[in-house]
């Protein structure tokens, strides 16, 4: 069973950087999420003024601002931002975007031929894959205004080893503190079951997802299928824990790349829908992506990194998994524990189709 476990931070919100540097692009996009997202016109001015430009704000991005629906203390504090940014360099215009190549979707058999590969891609999935260990490192953020300020809590590193198709996990730095501590143990919002039970379920017969053939992508140099689907909550079985204390069981809907190639999925997302109205967390959401990884002498699609996210009212948080130093399994097997850097975004980020 697919399974987050949110247990939110109790006393632990952090308030917002005291000064924030953004470019004006940066700005713009940032008060139009915002309204987007219908924070209120007080927060926005508030952080706002706790802005620092690293160009030339104008009258012309006010206006157009404004008119996507900004209130008038956002306005404000816009416009104090233009008197204190004009002395700096003028912002450079954004570079024309080019519209992506129109290219023919797959006929309806087609489409269907994917999805019935891909469904036995998916029941077979963990069978195939070989016993071994990686390093999974967690990096969790918390904002507790809504805005996604995102301000990183910890760094957890864990030995995770997957072994006769079931994952343990043995938390091996805090930090970089050694620690005996489960994973479980650490408070904050923990995920398991990254390793094939979230796409399995979704292809599940018995869970009956409806699937829509929706656009081509291009994910890490590769032409993908993009398929939408939706899973109802009496056929669902990802469950979400608050604090140890009460569970419910939501219905999800989400989108699947899969490789045009080798029918392999790239990525899935999740999505909670229709979430109880008494139940503390509002929303919950997971991205994981796949990548090819060599063990022994074989390569296997592997996830690479997943990304949860769950709000409480207008606390969030957001758990950055990455799996990395994939090997074969050994009783005698070691891992030299350190903290790698973060996964490049651009490995990450979805592209237009290429013809």
């Amino acid at each position: 069973m697919r399974r987050i476990l949110a247990l939110l931070w109790l006393a632990c919100c952090l308030a917002a950087s005291a000064q924030t540097k953004l470019t004006v692009e940066q700005l713009a996009d940032f008060v139009r999420s915002s309204i987007q997202l219908r924070h209120q016109d007080k927060k926005i001015a508030e952080f706002l003024r706790a802005v620092t430009l690293t160009n030339r704000l104008d009258e012309r991005t006010i206006v157009e601002i404004q008119a996507g629906g900004a209130g008038p203390k956002t306005v404000e504090a816009l416009e104090a931002l233009k008197a204190a940014s004009a002395n700096l360099p003028e912002a450079k215009p954004p570079a024309p975007k080019l519209a992506p190549p129109i290219i023919p979707p797959p006929g309806a058999a087609e489409q269907q031929r994917v999805l019935n590969e891909l469904r036995e891609y998916a029941r077979n999935y963990t069978k195939l894959l070989p016993d071994f260990i990686c390093t999974q490192v967690t990096r969790r953020y918390a904002d507790p205004t809504g805005l996604e300020f995102w301000q990183r809590q910890d760094v957890v590193s864990a030995r995770l080893s997957y072994f006769e198709q079931k994952e343990e996990y043995k938390t091996v730095l805090v930090n970089g503190v050694m620690t005996d501590r489960s994973i479980h143990d650490l408070g904050g919002a923990t995920s398991t079951g990254e390793f094939g039970s979230m796409m399995k379920e979704i292809f599940d017969p018995q869970t009956q997802a409806r699937f829509l053939w929706e656009r081509w992508a291009t994910l890490r140099g590769k032409r993908a299928h993009v398929f939408s689907y939706l899973v109802s909550q009496p056929r669902s079985k990802w469950s979400i824990d608050y604090q140890r204390k009460i569970q419910i069981t939501p219905g999800y809907r989400g989108l699947i790349y899969v490789d045009a190639n080798t029918l392999m999925v790239m990525r899935l997302t999740l999505d909670a829908v229709d979430m109880p109205s008494s139940f503390p967390v509002q929303q919950a959401s997971t991205m994981l992506d796949y990548d090819n990884n060599t063990i022994g002498e074989r390569e296997y699609m592997l996830p690479l990194k997943a990304v949860v996210r769950m709000r409480e009212g207008k606390f969030l948080v957001k758990n950055e998994v990455e799996f990395r130093m994939y090997r074969k399994f050994a009783a005698e097997a070691t891992i030299t524990f350190e903290t790698p850097d973060p996964i490049p975004e651009e490995k990450l980020t979805e592209q237009p189709p290429k013809p």
